[in-house]
Order: C-alpha cells, then sequence, then structure tokens
C-alpha cells in the first residue's frame, strides 16, 4: 500500500493531501529513510513522523485498504 493512503486508513494524519505534502517536505521516513508518498509500506515498517518540533514513531502491524475507526489503532503500534 502507498505510504500515503496508509497514513490516511490508520488516522495517522487525517487527510490523504496532507500526508502528501509532508512527505514531500520530508518529514516521513520508513525505517530511517526519508520516503515518498508512493512508497510501499508494509507490516513491520518502522515509520517516523515529524510534527514541527514532535517526532510519532510507529510500527506498522497490518496492512488493509479500509478499516473502522475504532479499528484503525490496530495497523500500528506506537514505540
Amino acid at each position: 500500500m502507498r505510504l500515503d493512503k496508509f497514513l490516511k486508513v490508520s488516522r495517522l494524519i487525517k487527510r490523504r493531501t496532507v500526508a502528501n505534502e509532508a512527505c514531500d517536505a520530508g518529514r516521513v521516513l520508513i525505517n530511517g529513510r526519508t520516503a515518498k508518498a508512493s512508497a510501499s509500506v508494509k507490516a513491520g515498517d518502522v515509520i517516523e513522523i515529524g510534527f514541527g518540533t514532535k517526532a510519532v514513531k510507529v510500527e506498522v502491524l497490518d496492512v488493509q485498504e479500509t478499516v473502522k475507526k475504532d479499528e484503525a489503532k490496530e495497523l500500528f503500534r506506537y514505540l
């Protein structure tokens, strides 16, 4: 699955366009490397997102095309 779509589906970032802009600005890393919005995400990857002065680091547990709001938390684990 594309990185920007995963960020939206998992609700780490609310909108896909915002996820796209974050990737273009270089604020999203996959396994320690700067990632484009089109980068592929799979279970086991570590994603780090820079929000201003704060960074959020998560491990991808599952990749699904669509999930309910309640189940979105089960797609990743905070590190």
